[in-house]
């Protein structure tokens, strides 16, 4: 079912008109193409780049909202921890191909296909990190807190989460790194993102710079979040990089 939505979507097909050095580079198929890259930059891959964007976005946003109500939940009750971590670790070891395949019967070839199986990939990871943040609180500092008359709301939410946030960031870092790089096997089930034109590509007799542009494109993504989480962490914690010093 998926193969022959692939199929009835067609690759895209490079432009191997007239004679210009583009072109013989194209109908050569050489390791990659700078002026074919350029030509269609802005009418294939600025709209694939921001599809991927949105794949991941959506994942991620709901991955965590998800993860911070269960991780409170277990904090609070630690009778749950098991049963969630066993739950979130079966999702997240199911292999992503055969997740697609489960799903395509129940909700068709979608959009909510593919992030169904994208957020069930962040769970675990998010999950975990969030738990471990808050219980890596000092014991004294909930005591003082409590001593000076915070209720546990305001426990929670002026300290435990604040000083949970270097673990939590760093969840949220390698869950968005993780899902770019399963979002562009989504393709599979959405025609979106640049898996969409690593797909095309493969179509097309293997098309080297449409493959190597879009696998470019999605590594260059994943290096940039993972940058920018970080900078997002310094950004939050600066007293972890004062402990440091």
């Amino acid at each position: 079912m998926i193969a022959a939505a692939l199929a009835a979507a067609g690759p895209v097909i490079p432009d191997f008109g007239g004679g210009g050095a583009s072109d013989r580079c194209v109908s050569e198929n050489a390791s990659f193409c700078m002026d074919w890259f350029r030509e269609n930059w802005s009418d294939l891959f600025v709209p694939a780049l921001r599809e991927h964007v949105k794949l991941t976005v959506i994942a991620i946003v709901i991955g965590f909202a998800i993860s911070t109500v269960l991780a409170l939940l277990a904090h609070r009750l630690r009778w749950t921890e098991k049963p969630i971590t066993v739950v979130t670790g079966i999702l997240y070891t199911i292999p992503s191909l055969a997740l697609f395949q489960l799903l395509v019967p129940i909700t068709k070839l979608s959009l909510l296909t593919a992030e169904i199986a994208l957020v069930s990939y962040t769970l675990l990871i998010l999950f975990r990190n969030m738990l471990e943040g808050l219980r890596g609180v000092p014991a004294d500092v909930r005591d003082a807190a409590r001593g000076m008359g915070l209720t546990d709301r305001q426990v929670l939410w002026k300290v435990e989460l604040p000083l949970a946030l270097p673990a939590i960031v760093a969840g949220l870092r390698i869950a968005t790194v993780t899902i770019i790089s399963l979002a562009t096997v989504a393709a599979f089930v959405v025609n979106e993102g640049l898996g969409r034109l690593i797909f095309a590509a493969i179509q097309s007799d293997v098309f080297k710079t449409e493959l190597v542009a879009a696998g470019g494109l999605a590594v260059a993504m994943a290096l940039f979040a993972d940058a920018a989480f970080v900078l997002l962490q310094r950004r939050l914690t600066p007293w972890v990089r004062a402990r440091a010093r």
